[in-house]
């Protein structure tokens, strides 16, 4: 039986008209570079499901398992002021999900969400969905699609 982030997460994928290839382990992947491993790929096809907090509300960034969000870079082309990474208690909360396990959807609201557009090098992406133990594939179009997020540069 699969926990119900994950539930959510597929059933989320069927809502969107995404293909279901959501991928469970046997043990945990909540690491970029644990993903990778797992999964035998480079870590740039990575998708990392990043919640920051601004001003209150919550703001997605997929970014590239292979860097770090330049959070200053990314409040100036927002004009959104102070981008802080989000506690786990917030993430928890807009997403349902815990950190290391957010998915690029399956959340309770739609959250505003940024795709880093370096992921576009990468034929097949893979991302979180919704817990420790699962991840899913699929390609830049489609997940630009499925989550409308907006494209910039993140790092």
């Amino acid at each position: 039986m699969l926990p119900e982030p994950v539930v959510r997460v597929k059933l989320a994928l069927a809502a969107l008209g995404a293909e279901d290839t959501v991928t469970v382990f046997d043990s945990k992947v909540p690491t970029a570079a644990a993903a990778a491993a797992a999964l035998g790929c480079d870590l740039a096809a990575i998708t990392n499901s990043l919640v920051f907090d601004v001003g209150g509300a919550p703001l997605l960034i997929l970014a590239s398992g292979a860097g770090r969000v330049d959070v200053r870079k990314v409040a100036a082309q927002l004009d959104a002021g102070q981008i802080r990474r989000a506690s786990p208690e917030f993430v928890l909360e807009h997403t349902g999900q815990e950190v290391g396990g957010v998915a690029p959807v399956g959340h309770p609201e739609k959250i505003t969400t940024l795709l880093d557009e370096s992921l576009a090098a990468q034929p097949v992406l893979w991302a979180g969905a919704g817990d420790h133990h699962a991840m899913f594939s699929i390609s830049y179009d489609e997940l630009r699609r499925i989550t409308a997020a907006r494209v910039m540069p993140v790092r």
